[in-house]
């Protein structure tokens, strides 16, 4: 900001291509979760410096997304590195937490009226309930982009239970989202 870069540029050129690098090194295994939050956290600082400005200016997020861990799972690593990793690339994310019940993402999505949906389980014994947060949105006549993920979670479990998306880890979530958003088959 001293040298005179905007917020929105220093977002756009200096922050969001510096994740995808910590991404992309973050799928090929040469970092790991420990670098990946490390990395999140100083973007989320920067962010909180960089937010108040980017409103003044008028700048606001290509796209919005609710993100949160399915009811029963109490995991959140890997949900706080993909909402930090979405926020990067300058989705609005509003982070529901864990342990989160069908009826909370259907009423989230419907206040804010997301394009993008993200959930998160870590435990097998959890994985209906990813099915049965899928099967609520959808009956509750919403039409929002649903990615799913997690460690016991393949594209073959997303196809399964009609979810529109899937990313094996926080690096290809934005990825993966990015082209869900802008009508590419993921």
């Amino acid at each position: 900001m001293a040298a005179g870069e905007s917020a929105q540029f220093i977002v756009e050129s200096r922050l969001v291509p510096a994740m995808a690098v910590v991404g992309e090194r973050f799928k090929n295994n040469e970092i790991f979760v420990p670098e990946m939050l490390i990395a999140a956290r100083a973007m989320k600082e920067a962010l909180s410096v960089l937010e108040p400005m980017l409103v003044a200016a008028g700048v606001k997020p290509e796209f919005n997304a609710v993100i949160g861990t399915v009811e029963g799972d109490l995991h959140d690593i890997g949900k706080n590195l993909i909402a930090m990793m979405w926020k990067g690339a300058n989705i609005d994310v509003i982070d529901l937490g864990v342990n989160v019940a069908p009826a909370q993402f259907v009423a989230a999505i419907r206040e804010h009226s997301v394009k993008l949906v993200g959930l998160s389980a870590l435990l097998t014994t959890t994985m209906p309930a990813m099915r049965d947060t899928v099967k609520a949105i959808r009956e509750a006549g919403l039409d929002p982009i649903i990615m799913i993920g997690g460690a016991p979670i393949t594209v073959e479990y997303a196809k399964e239970i009609g979810a529109d998306g899937y990313a094996p880890d926080a690096g290809s979530a934005v990825d993966a989202a990015m082209s869900l958003l802008r009508g590419k088959v993921c």
